[in-house]
């Protein structure tokens, strides 16, 4: 076996320190939130609640979790990701696939006019002017069509086929089997780490959005749960608003913004334990030749 030298392993112990300081950036927050959701009010108004929680409570979570707002935006906001994120996975595929046949004719200025829109859009307003004109303002379409697709994403699957034998194409259809059949029973089998990753790309960006539901969206009953999370936070310190979302005490105000936070945020934690062992492979496509 070979033996490291002492530069090497001083650059392992310099990388591993980085990794440890970069999650620890990443991960302190999120202690310091879950502390706060979980103190009493007194300890949080007077300022005495940082990794630890003081006066262990629960009245926070038993606000959020009896607000009917609250739940159905969450539950909403759920079957919203779920929806998107398939339409973005049978969109990323359908336009991934077709190129990676050689003789598909015009394959070179498809490609190019994908890549330019990594590059260049409208803009904001025509996109809303857009949005209009399709009628799908206040419609909670407009949340899952214009975004069900990133050239990214589809660059990544579509250098994932490239890496499965065209044998195993070509002998599929020496045997009859049609384009789709190929699709089906060939390539989406295989692609098990690149599906895995790019449905973990979609759902977060769907779950984590507002911006698009902040231009779009007017109707509260279509309102997804960060959206109604932005607006909690953004109005925190108005009295009226602070009296409409169930919560007036200082103490408990904050204790409940970071209450809303973690309700929002652990669903999706919980959903890359079940994704990891794909996610590595998925995330390093195209990296390394084999």
């Amino acid at each position: 076996m070979k033996v490291k030298s002492t530069q090497a392993r001083i650059g392992d112990w310099i990388f591993v320190i980085i990794c440890i300081l970069i999650s620890l950036v990443c991960i302190i927050p999120m202690i310091n939130l879950l502390a706060r959701s979980v103190s009493s009010t007194d300890a949080l108004v007077k300022h005495q609640v940082y990794l630890l929680p003081k006066g262990f409570n629960l009245d926070a979570y038993g606000t959020v979790l009896s607000d009917v707002k609250y739940i159905r935006a969450f539950f909403y906001t759920a079957a919203l990701t779920l929806v998107s994120t398939i339409v973005s996975l049978t969109m990323t595929t359908i336009c991934a696939y077709p190129l990676i046949f050689p003789d598909l004719k015009g394959k070179g200025f498809f490609n190019i006019i994908i890549t330019i829109t990594m590059f260049f859009n409208a803009g904001t307003i025509p996109n809303y002017l857009l949005m209009q004109k399709l009628n799908l303002l206040d419609n909670p379409l407009v949340l899952v069509l214009p975004y069900c697709l990133s050239v990214y994403n589809m660059i990544i699957m579509r250098s994932f086929f490239y890496g499965i034998p065209d044998s195993l194409r070509e002998s599929a259809e020496i045997d009859g089997a049609d384009f789709f059949t190929i699709l089906w029973k060939i390539y989406i089998p295989l692609s098990k780490p690149v599906f895995a990753t790019l449905a973990l790309f979609y759902a977060v960006g769907r779950w984590n959005g507002y911006s698009d539901a902040l231009m779009y969206i007017k109707k509260a009953e279509f309102y997804p749960l960060q959206l109604l999370l932005y607006n909690i936070l953004n109005n925190i310190n108005s009295v009226e608003v602070t009296t409409q979302e169930g919560f007036s005490t200082p103490g408990l105000s904050e204790s409940l913004k970071a209450a809303i936070v973690m309700f929002s945020t652990i669903p999706i934690l919980c959903i890359y334990p079940f994704l990891q062992k794909y996610f590595i492979h998925g995330v390093m496509v195209g990296a390394v030749k084999e």
